[in-house]
């Protein structure tokens, strides 16, 4: 029995072991351009399966509760073979081609659930085998019409390479075609011939998925060098070390989402003695929020001649910014220091509040002095807070991307916790309440996931 079978148990054991090969590489890469890979596999494998299911050989050493289900796994693999292959070239389809392989699928997955269930309840796995034979071939024929003629691919398919794909197809429906009029006219064909024609399809399937992963990790390369400029050049546009005030101490922390961020911050140093800091936040995240930061950059060149009002720097960035934002509203906040005077003056637009630590008090202050949003309407009023300050005063300005990420049970970070670290670390210099706060937050987000929004903190001692 096992020598006049050993060439079909060879054959479909390689063919199952193509299939699992490819579902394993699908699975490990995890991205949805590799789904086509997932679908040959699967394909690939249910015909060897199949193929192995039918050897007397294979079954008779199989244990008893396999030999019992292989008819019902065989049946069940001939019937769904054309929802496989429709959703094989549903990977590769655009428009109404589309459309029709889900159609495909769907059909041959009704057909398939009647067949199997007039198998189970009657024994015979040919009710309905003409109408899945049917389908079958008028889904191959269109497939291969639209295949073979330039205009139709183009417009319905993404192929990098027609010709193979084109040729495999041909060889398939040649071997396929000739196969079934044999049979029914009463011929014997080789079955190395069906295993010729379904390898030759398989591969030519195989090498254009290739060639379109190849293209799409030379896009996805092409695209990741084109962010890492983009980061280099904002990081650039970002102030490259602090200020050196008299009797402040200032720290800064940057943590953006992405490659690239919509957060921004600035510092406008008059002199030794006075300086100006803006901190903004610009709606959504990655590049778009990345190029209105950095117009944010160019917009402050026009202001710093009104660097001591926070009202006048903030109406100036927001006549400037509206009609460029395009529906990206951008929150900022504005504090000046003077430590001649002992004086600071504080102005936001729509930006979470200052906190202000009085240490004369041991008080935290919330200090909110908001305007509307820029990006709004362009004639905003903003209104400012004029505070005293002493030494050993604190300010902590910081973007929402610093109250917003949820723990395990789903609550977010938020302002009470924000000042409780805060009012914990009163005494540390500003460096160190800027890394105790991000380890905080590090340590308060869920481990599975991943930073939800950007994040810039500035801290400033008053010494």
């Amino acid at each position: 029995m096992l020598r006049g079978q050993v060439a079909e148990i060879i054959i479909g054991s390689v063919f199952v072991f193509i299939g699992l090969t490819a579902c394993c590489i699908a699975a490990i890469r995890r991205r949805s351009g590799m789904r086509i890979f997932f679908w040959l596999g699967i394909w690939s494998a249910m015909y060897g399966a199949e193929h192995l299911g039918e050897s007397p050989a294979v079954v008779a050493v199989s244990p008893r509760w396999l030999q019992i289900s292989a008819p019902y796994a065989n049946t069940a693999m001939t019937y769904l073979a054309v929802v496989v292959g429709s959703l094989s070239f549903l990977e590769l389809s655009l428009g109404k081609m589309r459309f029709l392989n889900q159609a495909g699928a769907f059909v041959g997955l009704a057909i398939a659930v009647a067949g199997i269930g007039f198998f189970v309840l009657t024994g015979s796995n040919d009710k309905l085998m003409l109408y899945n034979n049917l389908l079958e071939v008028c889904l191959l024929l269109v497939l291969m019409t639209v295949v073979a003629v330039p205009r139709l691919s183009r417009k319905y398919l993404v192929l990098p390479d027609r010709g193979v794909l084109a040729t495999g197809m041909l060889v398939f429906t040649i071997e396929a075609l000739y196969a079934n009029l044999s049979r029914n006219l009463g011929f014997a064909t080789p079955r190395l011939l069906d295993h010729l024609g379904f390898a030759i399809l398989l591969f030519s399937f195989g090498y254009v998925a290739l060639q379109l992963v190849f293209r799409n990790e030379r896009r996805l390369l092409s695209v990741e060098n084109e962010l890492a400029i983009a980061r280099e050049i904002q990081t650039s546009i970002l102030p490259g070390c602090v200020p050196e005030i008299n009797n402040l101490s200032i720290s800064a922390a940057y943590r953006p989402m992405t490659a690239v961020a919509g957060d921004f911050y600035e510092f406008i140093p008059i002199d030794q003695k006075r300086v100006g800091i803006l901190v903004a936040d610009v709606s959504g995240h990655g590049v778009p929020a990345a190029l209105i930061s950095s117009m944010i950059k160019v917009a402050m060149q026009s202001v710093v001649t009104f660097a001591d009002d926070p009202a006048q720097v903030l109406r100036g960035l927001n006549r400037i910014l509206s009609t460029e934002l395009r529906g990206h509203l951008t929150s900022a906040a504005y504090l000046w220091i003077d430590t001649e005077s002992q004086s600071a003056r504080y102005s936001a637009a729509g930006h979470p509040p200052l906190l202000f630590w009085r240490n004369t008090r041991s008080e935290l202050q919330r200090i909110e002095s908001n305007g509307l949003l820029f990006g709004v309407t362009n004639d905003s009023e903003f209104p400012v807070r004029n505070l005293a300050i002493e030494s050993r005063d604190r300010f902590l300005m910081y973007t929402d991307g610093m109250v917003e990420p949820e723990g395990a049970r789903g609550e977010s970070f938020g302002d009470r916790q924000l000042e409780q670290v805060v009012r914990n670390n009163r005494s540390q210099p500003a460096s160190e309440l800027s890394r105790q706060l991000l380890s905080e937050l590090q340590n308060w987000q869920r481990a599975s996931m991943t930073q939800q929004d950007d994040i810039t903190l500035i801290v400033i001692d008053v010494l």
